[in-house]
């Protein structure tokens, strides 16, 4: 069906609360906690970028890749900060759909951006004499790039199926953002295939992923274990624990929401705001909280711009 054929022109968000007093504590809410992503990822990439030594480290390249995903998927998930205040939460059809675009391009690229942290942890343990030139810049760009052009082939195909349905009756979508799962259901035609093409294209793989990440961490974890007791082996178990901490804050509400494609509950919005706005502020905060080094170089970098400050 063409998009001139499409009755619908827009969607109605009915976001999280309809009371006006929740409404204000919600507008606040997102307010800190997008300046709050904002200040910590952009300090965590300048920090990162800024410091030759981390810079140069694969594991820190592709942290500073992560930390910039985040920023995008925060930028583009986080609410309409004034829709709180406002008694109309509307979206346009292309701008809905385009939403469902660059949220799925940023998902799925840093879902893949993460099995490239799991294979540099990997060969740092696994094969340590081998890892300079296994993870070499160019490499590590590789990386990057297979992450970013998975995130947009996944998009396209989401976009590709949910475009071209035709929406001609209810546009109320029970959330404070388009997504597939409520999208589909406002279609009007059988869903059961764009169903079947959701649960296959996000849930089974995010699925898939979740367990190969887990498997990957815990022959990690064991060989770390297996060679006994050093301060590097206790540096790299930290590493990867504060990895499995971030894989399961990302997997789990993603797979509890793609995987249950007609059950709907209140708790999804709570999952949503929490995958969508609240992990990528912890993401980064957790890897520069559990690394030495992380946390020796955003010292030194706060140490800088509070000098240059106080110098004018």
């Amino acid at each position: 069906m063409s998009t001139n054929q499409t009755m619908v022109n827009e969607f109605l968000l009915l976001g999280l609360s309809e009371t006006w007093e929740v409404q204000i504590f919600l507008f606040v809410f997102f307010l800190l906690l997008y300046m709050a992503t904002l200040f910590t990822n952009i300090l965590i990439l300048s920090a990162i970028f800024k410091d030759h030594h981390l810079s140069d480290s694969p594991m820190f390249f592709l942290l500073g890749n992560l930390a910039f995903l985040d920023l995008c998927m925060s930028s583009f998930s986080t609410p309409n900060l004034f829709d709180f205040l406002s008694k109309h939460h509307a979206i346009s059809f292309h701008g809905c759909m385009a939403q469902i675009f660059f949220l799925h391009l940023f998902a799925g690229s840093e879902m893949l951006l993460l099995i490239a942290m799991a294979y540099d942890r990997y060969v740092a343990i696994a094969h340590p004499l081998r890892y300079t030139s296994l993870m070499s810049r160019c490499h590590c760009m590789g990386l990057v790039l297979a992450s970013w052009a998975g995130g947009l082939l996944h998009a396209t195909v989401q976009l590709g199926f949910i475009i071209n349905a035709p929406f001609c009756g209810p546009n109320q979508v029970d959330s404070f953002f388009c997504d597939l799962p409520l999208i589909i259901t406002l279609a009007c035609t059988d869903t059961y295939p764009l169903e079947v093409m959701m649960i296959t294209n996000s849930g089974i793989m995010s699925l898939v992923t979740f367990v190969g990440l887990l498997l990957s961490y815990g022959f990690i974890l064991y060989t770390i274990h297996s060679r006994g007791a050093s301060e590097r082996s206790t540096k790299a178990a930290s590493t990867c624990t504060s990895h499995l901490i971030v894989v399961t804050m990302y997997f789990g509400p993603i797979m509890f929401i793609y995987l249950r494609p007609y059950a709907r509950f209140m708790i999804d919005k709570v999952l949503s705001v929490f995958y969508m706005s609240v992990t990528p502020l912890l993401n980064p905060t957790i890897y520069a909280l559990k690394n030495k080094e992380m946390k020796a170089a955003l010292r030194n970098l706060l140490a800088r711009l509070s000098g240059q400050v106080s110098t004018h």
